[in-house]
């Protein structure tokens, strides 16, 4: 189990890299251009091809092998690192990002979004029932990891290289990802399509996916979960910087310190699965737990508020605000590792020539989830205000804990 263990977090450390980039470091480097918040939120749009993944899912599914779809996808992510050296984000008072530069931002997520659909089958062929816990701990840390690497790590050292720098070391890392990739032993011994089996049409194909015992249960909890955590955690560090914190300070705090709670969450997560191998009586008391910690910080951005913008952050009350931004780091990665491991214990109920794509299906459900919130928070937080626009994610934040209740017996074996 180490040596699949072990791959899986090479290659999803990898593919957080572009996640990072564009929710930790390129919103930072914009609002410190001076874009509003509605336009910052509004580049996470550049995410889309993520919501498209069911259209090469069963692809990779049918055609070829895992290790060829890695080691092309992640070398064509070098290749526009490489492009993506050459251009800068945002120019001084530019009112939003050029248009090659969200091109070439729009294929890196092209890129990414193929790669997970590649180890979404390697994850979910290779793992065992007993191994589903370890596995997914594996994949949560990992991808966070390099999300942090990507957002909060670079950010750091913005002052120290450029741009240009910045995205050659990312074009260095995903080639030599795509050389392990193409290398693994591993991925060898996957089972290959055989060349006789024909895709289902696509109406077949999604009646198929949707009659899997649990699917219509576990897409609505995951495309719910996250849209509270999601709205605020996109909006309170720009709100920070609003009021006086510095750029690396959150790339430091918000990057790598609150991603690494976020890690050590997902840890506990994979430590109580190990043990006790149930997801879905985890989940009640961690969401609970989630949902104080989201209440906790909304009463501190009413304070904030309170003080207005022309206040800069005290000692104290940046402290505490930080150390917001941690505690909900750490319980949001309890709650997704536990959350992902329910979504491949019901793909795993599926055919097995359906179980990459089904899970595709879960995870781009997932990933809405998260976009249109993320996407749309500084659009509400420009119209609403903020005190509305946080007790929205407030209530938000509780409907997952009411809807588990509906939770069917399919998933609790």
């Amino acid at each position: 189990m180490r040596g699949k263990l072990l791959l899986m977090a090479g290659l999803y450390l990898v593919q957080g890299l572009p996640y990072g980039l564009q929710s930790g470091l390129l919103p930072v480097l914009l609002r410190a251009r001076g874009l509003s918040l509605t336009r910052v939120g509004l580049a996470k749009g550049l995410y889309a091809p993520w919501l498209f993944k069911l259209v090469w899912a069963p692809l990779v599914d049918t055609r070829g092998s895992p290790r060829v779809w890695l080691a092309l996808s992640t070398a064509a992510l070098g290749v526009v690192c490489g492009l993506l050296a050459a251009l800068p984000p945002a120019e001084e008072g530019q009112v939003g990002l050029p248009t090659i530069t969200a091109v070439l931002l729009l294929l890196l997520n092209l890129g990414a979004a193929v790669q997970d659909v590649a180890l979404d089958t390697l994850a979910v062929q290779l793992l065992e029932p007993a191994e589903l816990g370890p596995g997914n701990t594996v994949q949560v840390v990992a991808y966070k990891l390099g999300a942090a690497l990507a957002g909060g790590g670079l950010l750091a050292l913005v002052p120290t290289l450029s741009w240009p720098l910045l995205f050659l070391l990312l074009a260095v890392t995903y080639l030599l990802a795509a050389a392990l990739a193409w290398a693994s032993p591993a991925l060898e011994q996957l089972p290959q399509p055989q060349p006789s089996e024909a895709a289902p049409r696509p109406g077949h194909h999604l009646q198929a996916l949707l009659a899997v015992p649990g699917t219509l249960w576990t897409a609505g909890f995951v495309l719910t979960y996250k849209l509270g955590e999601q709205g605020a955690g996109s909006l309170f560090p720009l709100l920070l910087l609003d009021r006086g914190a510095s750029a690396p300070e959150l790339g430091l705090w918000n990057g790598m310190g609150a991603v690494a709670c976020s890690i050590a969450g997902s840890s506990l997560g994979g430590a109580l699965l190990a043990r006790h191998r149930q997801p879905l009586p985890l989940l009640r008391p961690v969401l609970q737990l989630r949902l104080v910690g989201l209440a906790c910080q909304t009463a501190l951005l009413f304070r904030l508020d309170a003080l207005g913008t022309g206040v800069g952050l005290g000692t104290v009350l940046k402290g505490v605000s930080l150390l917001s931004l941690c505690l909900q780091h750490f319980l949001g990665g309890l709650v997704t590792t536990v959350t992902f491991t329910v979504m491949m214990r019901c793909s795993q109920l599926a055919h097995s020539a359906l179980q990459a794509t089904h899970y595709s299906l879960l995870a781009t459900l997932e990933l809405l989830g998260k976009l249109l919130l993320g996407t749309l928070a500084g659009v509400l937080a420009d119209s609403l205000g903020l005190r509305p626009c946080f007790s929205l994610f407030l209530a938000l934040s509780a409907v997952p804990t009411l809807y588990l209740g509906l939770a069917p017996s399919s998933l609790a074996r």
